[in-house]
């Protein structure tokens, strides 16, 4: 058994004004590093663009037709402060929600062990309706309702240790029995959610909030004292990571203090929890990181343990 980077050169075409934080580079950089002799093994794969019934498990259709008809020529169509609309956007945010559909399919059949999904834009601050920082479709989530409609399993979780809260991931999520939301994030930042009161309609949702300053004793504590707890008592089919990795010490973004070892030890404890419930079917995908330099080292470190997990 493998593990299957999912990409797609698609994600490349999507632009945002210079200067931007969400830029190529970023996923030029990851790219790079995965090309190291060590990732040779990798089932390298490309995403497919997600279907209107992947995203429609997700979204509504006017959410969809609105992104459409605002979608530009040229140059940019701005959708708030910092979310923008290029010529290439939608085909990737495609891309991006297909490559974990794509994911969940090969893990799904056995042809891998788990997969790491190289794409941008990220997804998980895009709510139901509401495409904001970032993001446009919720891919994880697209992911996650595939695993559950389309392969019958009852019981997936969603781990994201992104520095900013997945509020949209919790907002697609909130009233879903069947999906465990377990987030790290740091408290007080963007986009001001993912406080510890906000557990969900079925209280299937686990937010550990982390003061700025915080490094990976705290950061390893909230995953040791009520993350993997959650995860453990859900007892999830599936795990699906939204592998952020701006709470990386030199990442421009935000102020926590973690470490590639800190990424990996974090990756291998959800292995871990994953080979006790469910055959150690693990889906992973790219959300933040700006620091180009620790975004593909943290990468780096995240994809080695699924490759050692996944005998690659």
């Amino acid at each position: 058994m493998t593990t299957a980077l999912v990409s797609h050169s698609d994600c490349l075409l999507h632009i945002n004004p210079p200067g931007h934080p969400e830029r190529v580079d970023r996923l030029i950089a990851v790219t790079a590093m995965l090309e190291a002799e060590e990732f040779a093994y990798l089932v390298r794969v490309d995403a497919p663009l997600a279907q209107d019934e992947h995203l429609l498990r997700v979204h509504p259709a006017a959410h969809m037709a609105s992104l459409a008809g605002r979608s530009p020529n040229n140059g940019f169509t701005a959708i708030d402060g910092d979310t923008f609309l290029s010529p290439g956007t939608l085909a990737a945010a495609r891309r991006a929600a297909g490559a974990v559909v794509e994911a969940v399919d090969l893990v799904m059949a056995g042809d891998v062990h788990n997969a790491f999904c190289a794409v941008r834009p990220p997804g998980h601050h895009a709510e139901t309706a509401t495409a904001m920082g970032f993001c446009y479709f919720g891919s994880v989530v697209v992911g996650a309702r595939h695993a559950l409609e389309a392969h019958g399993l009852e019981r997936v979780a969603i781990i994201d240790f992104d520095v900013h809260h997945g509020n949209g991931t919790q907002d697609l999520i909130w009233d879903d029995a069947r999906v465990l939301f377990a987030s790290t994030q740091q408290i007080p930042l963007y986009p001001g959610s993912g406080n510890a009161d906000e557990v969900g309609a079925h209280g299937q949702i686990v937010n550990v909030p982390l003061p700025p300053g915080s490094g990976g004793p705290a950061f390893r504590a909230g995953f040791l004292g009520r993350v993997l707890p959650a995860i453990d008592a859900h007892a999830p089919e599936m795990i699906l990571i939204s592998a952020g990795f701006d709470a990386h010490a030199r990442d421009p973004m935000a102020n926590l203090n973690l470490t590639e070892a800190d990424f990996a030890w974090a990756t291998a404890r959800l292995c871990d929890l994953a080979d006790r419930h469910c055959g150690g079917r693990v889906v992973s995908t790219l959300e933040g990181g700006y620091d180009l330099s620790a975004l593909g080292g943290s990468v780096a470190a995240h994809v080695r343990v699924l490759m050692e997990r996944g005998h690659g």
